[in-house]
């Protein structure tokens, strides 16, 4: 069994969650947690300590709940085996999202059909590491821009074709009115969409219909 020396994050700049490949530590282990970084430590199934930025050493008074799993009678190389996550909380820009599909709307002023789609950009930042931990990561190793923008997908398409046709038959906005009214969708969109994204502990720092 190799036992583990230090722990740092390894993963780039577009990973949310990122779990250190090595389970086996002991007391002497050093834990590295950068900024704008969280860690998470989880033994037999249970999201344990959680450690913000700064060096550790994994001493019983530093992982106080670790401590009640593992025996130290053996002294400070005695091992004990658990799993480590990397929370990235860097806010991340620039993630496209787009519709799936169109929707379906008569223009108020012309009286034609029109098939209406949209697509921009949103930045994301993990806020609650073990909400997210807990709801979406489960026992995967990895979790990056594009995998946690699909678990979003399916709410994320259904609300914004469902407002825009909405908001566009409710104020009469043709067809020609659509780019100038883009700031009012994108802010109003962004206060709808917040608590879905809290639900699983990630926030959404911005909303842009582009």
């Amino acid at each position: 069994m190799k036992i583990a020396e230090v722990l740092k994050y390894e993963g780039d700049n577009s990973t949310f969650i990122w779990k250190h490949p090595s389970e086996d530590f002991n007391s002497l282990t050093q834990l590295i947690v950068h900024e704008s970084q969280e860690a998470v430590f989880f033994m037999n199934g249970q999201a344990l300590d959680l450690f913000g930025p700064g060096r550790y050493t994994l001493e019983t008074q530093n992982i106080p709940k670790i401590g009640k799993f593992f025996n130290r009678a053996l002294g400070d190389q005695t091992p004990f085996h658990c799993e480590v996550y990397f929370i990235n909380k860097a806010e991340q820009m620039a993630i496209k999202w787009g519709t799936d599909s169109k929707v379906q709307y008569i223009d108020p002023t012309y009286g034609f059909p029109i098939s209406i789609g949209a697509s921009g950009e949103m930045s994301l930042r993990a806020e609650d590491s073990r909400k997210l931990l807990l709801k979406l990561v489960g026992t995967e190793s990895y979790l990056g821009q594009q995998k946690l923008v699909s678990f979003f997908r399916a709410f994320l398409m259904t609300r914004v074709k469902t407002y825009i046709a909405q908001i566009m038959k409710t104020n009469a906005i043709n067809i020609f009115e659509i780019d100038e009214n883009l700031v009012m969708f994108s802010e109003n969109l962004h206060t709808l969409l917040i608590p879905d994204f809290e639900d699983y502990g990630v926030s959404l720092e911005r909303f842009l219909v582009t």
